[in-house]
C-alpha cells in the first residue's frame, strides 16, 4: 500500500512534464510510468489523490474572488431593494422570474444589468458551471433577438477563452482524471487534422459531437492554438446562440428545454457542420 502511495505519488508529479502522445497507452493502464511499473485502474481507484496543487487552487481561487469582487460592483451600483429571487438559473421557471423582475431594470440600469449578465455568463462557462443555455434563454428575453446573440456570442467566446487559459495553466491533471478516453479521442483527431484544424474545431462547435465544456477545457491540453480556438467558437456558437436566444422571446411557450431542438434545428446545425468540415474531408482522401 505504501508503495502504491509512494509510486502515484511520484509519477502524478512527473505528469504535468509527460508529452501528450503518453495517451496512447492502452485503456487499462494509466499513463504513469516509472521504472518499468504500470499502475493499472484497480490499483489507481484505491490511491487515488487530489489532482490540483495547493498553488494551482490558490490561483483558481483569485479567479473567482475576481468575479465575486465584480458582482459586488454591480450590487453596490444599484438602487435598494429585493434582490431575493437573483440566482443560477436551473429551470424554465426561474428563467421566468427573471425576466419579469429584470425588465423594468433593464431599460433603468442597462449598463449594471448587462455587466452583471456578462459576469455571471463568463463564470459560469470558466468553471464549467451547467447551466448556461438558460442564461442564453434569459438574453432573448431581456434584449431581443439580435442584441441578445450578440451578448450570448461575445459572453460564451469570453467565457470559453477565460476556461482556456485557466485549463492551460491548472486544468491537466483535471482533464487526464476526468476525461482520459475523450481526451485520448480529442487528442488523435487534432493531431490528423492539423492542417485544417479550423474547419475540425467549427465542425465541433456548431455539432453535439463532443460537449462544448470538454472542449474548452481539453484543447489546450492536446496543443490547439488559441487563435483557432477563438476563431471557431466565435463563428461556430453563432447557429446554436441564434436558436436559443429567438426561443427566449417566447418563453411562454417553451415546456421544456428539449422543445428549444426540433428536428429542423438540429438538421440545420448537423448541415452546417458537415459543409464546416467538408474541405478537412476533401484533403484527406487526396493524400496519397
Amino acid at each position: 500500500m505504501h508503495l502504491c502511495v509512494y509510486v502515484l505519488t511520484i509519477n502524478f508529479f512527473l505528469s504535468y512534464k509527460t508529452p501528450i502522445n503518453n495517451l496512447q497507452l492502452p485503456r487499462n493502464e494509466i499513463s504513469f510510468k516509472m521504472g518499468g511499473v504500470v499502475v493499472n485502474n484497480r490499483e489507481k481507484n484505491t490511491c487515488r489523490k487530489f489532482p490540483l496543487t495547493m498553488w494551482e487552487v490558490t490561483a483558481a481561487s483569485g479567479v473567482v474572488l475576481g468575479f465575486v469582487l465584480g458582482l459586488v460592483g454591480v450590487y453596490l451600483t444599484m438602487p435598494t431593494s429585493d434582490y431575493s429571487f437573483l440566482k443560477l438559473p436551473r429551470s424554465l421557471q426561474d428563467i421566468q422570474i427573471l425576466r419579469d423582475n429584470l425588465e423594468s431594470y433593464t431599460s433603468d440600469y442597462t449598463v449594471q444589468v448587462l455587466v452583471g449578465y456578462c459576469l455571471v455568463y463568463i463564470f459560469m462557462q470558466t468553471f464549467m458551471i451547467p447551466g448556461t443555455v438558460f442564461m442564453s434563454l434569459l438574453a432573448g428575453a431581456l434584449f431581443g433577438v439580435f442584441k441578445g446573440v450578440a451578448l450570448v456570442v461575445f459572453t460564451a467566446t469570453a467565457g470559453a477563452s477565460s476556461c482556456y487559459f485557466l485549463s492551460k495553466l491548472i486544468g491537466r491533471p483535471l482533464v487526464f482524471s476526468l476525461w482520459p478516453d475523450k481526451l485520448t479521442f480529442f487528442q488523435s483527431q487534432v493531431a490528423k487534422r492539423r492542417n485544417r484544424l479550423l474547419n475540425y474545431m467549427l465542425f465541433l462547435r456548431v455539432t453535439p459531437t463532443l460537449p462544448n465544456t470538454f472542449i474548452n477545457v481539453a484543447s489546450p491540453i492536446v496543443d490547439v492554438p488559441y487563435p483557432i480556438f477563438f476563431l471557431a467558437t466565435f463563428i461556430g456558437i453563432i447557429p446554436a446562440a441564434f436558436v436559443t436566444v429567438r426561443a427566449g422571446i417566447a418563453l411562454g411557450d417553451l415546456q421544456s428545454v428539449g422543445d428549444l431542438y426540433d428536428f429542423q434545428s438540429i438538421a440545420t446545425l448537423f448541415l452546417i457542420g458537415v459543409v464546416s468540415i467538408t474541405p478537412t474531408l476533401i484533403g484527406n482522401k487526396s493524400k496519397p
